[in-house]
Protein backbone atom coordinates (compact mmCIF):
# COMPACT_ATOMS: atom_id res chain seq x y z
CA UNK A 1 0.00 0.00 0.00
CA UNK A 2 1.17 3.61 -0.41
CA UNK A 3 2.13 6.13 1.56
CA UNK A 4 -1.17 7.79 2.86
CA UNK A 5 -1.82 10.97 0.03
CA UNK A 6 -4.91 12.79 -0.84
CA UNK A 7 -6.25 11.58 -4.26
CA UNK A 8 -9.22 13.56 -5.07
CA UNK A 9 -9.46 16.88 -5.67
CA UNK A 10 -12.35 18.78 -4.09
CA UNK A 11 -14.82 20.22 -6.27
CA UNK A 12 -18.89 20.73 -6.38
CA UNK A 13 -20.28 17.29 -5.19
CA UNK A 14 -16.72 16.06 -4.76
CA UNK A 15 -15.57 16.47 -1.09
CA UNK A 16 -11.63 15.95 -0.25
CA UNK A 17 -11.41 12.54 1.14
CA UNK A 18 -8.35 9.72 1.67
CA UNK A 19 -8.64 6.46 0.39
CA UNK A 20 -7.07 4.62 2.77
CA UNK A 21 -9.29 6.68 5.58
CA UNK A 22 -12.24 4.32 5.58
CA UNK A 23 -12.42 2.99 9.36
CA UNK A 24 -15.53 2.85 11.14
CA UNK A 25 -14.57 2.96 14.55
CA UNK A 26 -16.67 0.81 16.14
CA UNK A 27 -16.29 0.05 19.83
CA UNK A 28 -14.73 -3.75 20.92
CA UNK A 29 -18.25 -5.60 21.83
CA UNK A 30 -19.02 -9.24 22.41
CA UNK A 31 -15.64 -11.92 21.87
CA UNK A 32 -12.79 -9.07 22.49
CA UNK A 33 -9.89 -11.02 21.68
CA UNK A 34 -11.62 -11.20 18.21
CA UNK A 35 -11.96 -7.83 18.80
CA UNK A 36 -8.59 -6.98 19.46
CA UNK A 37 -7.25 -9.23 15.72
CA UNK A 38 -10.22 -6.93 13.92
CA UNK A 39 -8.40 -3.73 15.90
CA UNK A 40 -4.99 -5.12 15.41
CA UNK A 41 -5.40 -5.36 11.59
CA UNK A 42 -7.26 -2.48 11.58
CA UNK A 43 -4.08 -0.83 12.60
CA UNK A 44 -2.02 -2.21 10.74
CA UNK A 45 -3.66 -0.45 7.61
CA UNK A 46 -3.64 2.83 9.14
CA UNK A 47 0.23 2.74 9.42
CA UNK A 48 0.86 0.76 6.12
CA UNK A 49 3.67 2.70 4.14
CA UNK A 50 3.95 5.31 6.48
CA UNK A 51 6.80 5.33 8.56
CA UNK A 52 6.59 8.84 10.49
CA UNK A 53 6.71 8.48 14.39
CA UNK A 54 4.71 10.86 14.80
CA UNK A 55 1.76 11.06 12.65
CA UNK A 56 1.83 7.03 13.57
CA UNK A 57 1.86 7.72 17.44
CA UNK A 58 -1.22 10.18 16.48
CA UNK A 59 -3.12 7.63 14.65
CA UNK A 60 -2.89 4.82 16.61
CA UNK A 61 -3.92 6.60 19.63
CA UNK A 62 -7.41 8.01 18.26
CA UNK A 63 -7.68 4.56 16.71
CA UNK A 64 -7.20 2.86 20.26
CA UNK A 65 -9.04 5.59 22.09
CA UNK A 66 -12.15 5.57 19.92
CA UNK A 67 -12.51 1.99 19.77
CA UNK A 68 -12.23 1.06 23.39
CA UNK A 69 -15.07 1.53 26.19
CA UNK A 70 -14.06 3.09 29.12
CA UNK A 71 -10.57 4.71 28.72
CA UNK A 72 -10.23 8.04 29.50
CA UNK A 73 -6.37 7.90 27.97
CA UNK A 74 -4.72 7.38 25.81
CA UNK A 75 -1.12 7.53 24.04
CA UNK A 76 2.70 7.58 24.23
CA UNK A 77 5.43 8.85 26.17
CA UNK A 78 8.98 8.47 24.14
CA UNK A 79 12.06 8.02 25.42
CA UNK A 80 14.77 11.01 24.73
CA UNK A 81 17.75 8.73 26.40
CA UNK A 82 17.06 10.73 30.20
CA UNK A 83 13.42 10.06 30.61
CA UNK A 84 9.61 9.28 28.88
CA UNK A 85 8.29 12.64 27.46
CA UNK A 86 4.49 13.13 26.31
CA UNK A 87 3.88 12.11 22.70
CA UNK A 88 0.87 12.19 20.80
CA UNK A 89 -2.42 11.58 22.72
CA UNK A 90 -5.86 11.45 23.14
CA UNK A 91 -7.65 12.76 25.94
CA UNK A 92 -6.90 15.42 29.26
CA UNK A 93 -3.91 16.65 29.33
CA UNK A 94 -1.07 14.78 30.18
CA UNK A 95 2.23 14.64 32.49
CA UNK A 96 4.88 15.43 30.55
CA UNK A 97 8.47 13.97 31.51
CA UNK A 98 8.10 10.91 33.36
CA UNK A 99 11.13 9.95 35.15
CA UNK A 100 12.07 5.54 34.21
CA UNK A 101 10.86 3.48 37.24
CA UNK A 102 8.54 6.20 38.71
CA UNK A 103 4.62 5.44 38.57
CA UNK A 104 3.37 2.72 36.06
CA UNK A 105 4.48 4.40 32.82
CA UNK A 106 7.93 4.47 34.09
CA UNK A 107 8.23 1.06 35.76
CA UNK A 108 6.85 -0.26 32.37
CA UNK A 109 9.49 1.88 30.66
CA UNK A 110 12.05 0.42 33.51
CA UNK A 111 11.57 -3.02 33.62
CA UNK A 112 10.41 -3.20 29.80
CA UNK A 113 7.21 -5.39 31.27
CA UNK A 114 3.51 -4.80 30.88
CA UNK A 115 2.36 -3.20 33.70
CA UNK A 116 -1.66 -4.40 34.32
CA UNK A 117 -2.88 -2.30 37.00
CA UNK A 118 -6.19 -2.66 38.51
CA UNK A 119 -5.83 0.20 40.84
CA UNK A 120 -4.00 3.04 40.42
CA UNK A 121 -4.24 4.22 43.98
CA UNK A 122 -2.54 0.73 45.66
CA UNK A 123 0.23 1.04 42.85
CA UNK A 124 3.50 2.59 44.72
CA UNK A 125 4.67 5.68 43.74
CA UNK A 126 1.46 6.01 40.81
CA UNK A 127 1.80 9.59 38.99
CA UNK A 128 -1.90 10.91 39.23
CA UNK A 129 -1.99 13.00 35.80
CA UNK A 130 -5.95 12.38 35.81
CA UNK A 131 -7.46 11.88 39.10
CA UNK A 132 -10.50 10.25 37.40
CA UNK A 133 -7.83 7.54 36.27
CA UNK A 134 -8.35 3.93 38.48
CA UNK A 135 -6.71 1.62 36.30
CA UNK A 136 -4.30 1.70 33.84
CA UNK A 137 -2.12 -0.69 31.21
CA UNK A 138 1.68 0.57 29.92
CA UNK A 139 2.83 -1.60 27.12
CA UNK A 140 6.87 -0.67 26.41
CA UNK A 141 8.40 -0.63 23.10
CA UNK A 142 11.15 -1.74 22.66
CA UNK A 143 12.50 -2.51 19.25
CA UNK A 144 16.48 -4.41 18.85
CA UNK A 145 16.70 -4.28 22.45
CA UNK A 146 16.07 -0.50 22.67
CA UNK A 147 13.68 1.21 24.51
CA UNK A 148 11.45 3.59 22.17
CA UNK A 149 8.92 4.48 24.64
CA UNK A 150 5.29 3.07 26.23
CA UNK A 151 2.01 2.94 25.11
CA UNK A 152 -0.25 3.74 27.95
CA UNK A 153 -4.10 3.65 28.71
CA UNK A 154 -5.86 4.88 31.23
CA UNK A 155 -10.17 4.28 32.46
CA UNK A 156 -11.78 5.37 35.33
CA UNK A 157 -13.29 1.83 36.26
CA UNK A 158 -11.29 0.47 38.37
CA UNK A 159 -9.87 -2.90 37.03
CA UNK A 160 -11.04 -1.89 33.30
CA UNK A 161 -7.67 -4.08 31.95
CA UNK A 162 -7.52 -7.61 31.46
CA UNK A 163 -5.61 -10.13 30.05
CA UNK A 164 -7.18 -10.05 26.94
CA UNK A 165 -6.52 -6.02 27.07
CA UNK A 166 -2.36 -6.82 27.51
CA UNK A 167 -2.56 -9.24 24.63
CA UNK A 168 -4.43 -7.21 22.12
CA UNK A 169 -2.35 -3.68 22.95
CA UNK A 170 0.81 -5.61 22.94
CA UNK A 171 -0.14 -6.75 19.41
CA UNK A 172 -0.78 -3.22 18.26
CA UNK A 173 2.11 -2.16 20.01
CA UNK A 174 4.06 -4.41 17.61
CA UNK A 175 2.45 -2.80 14.88
CA UNK A 176 3.49 0.60 15.82
CA UNK A 177 6.79 -0.75 16.51
CA UNK A 178 6.91 -2.16 12.78
CA UNK A 179 6.24 1.05 11.20
CA UNK A 180 9.14 2.56 13.00
CA UNK A 181 11.36 -0.69 11.39
CA UNK A 182 10.72 0.63 7.93
CA UNK A 183 12.37 3.73 8.83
Amino acid sequence: MAPSTFSAEPGPGRPLYHPYMTFDLVPLTGDRAEGYRRLTAQAAALLAGESDRTANAANLSSLVYHSLAEVNWAGFYFYDGRELVVGPFQGRPACVRIALGAGVCGTAARTRRTQLVPDVHAFPGHIACDADSRSEIVIPLVHDSELLGVLDLDSPRPGRFDETDRLGLESIAEVFLESLARI
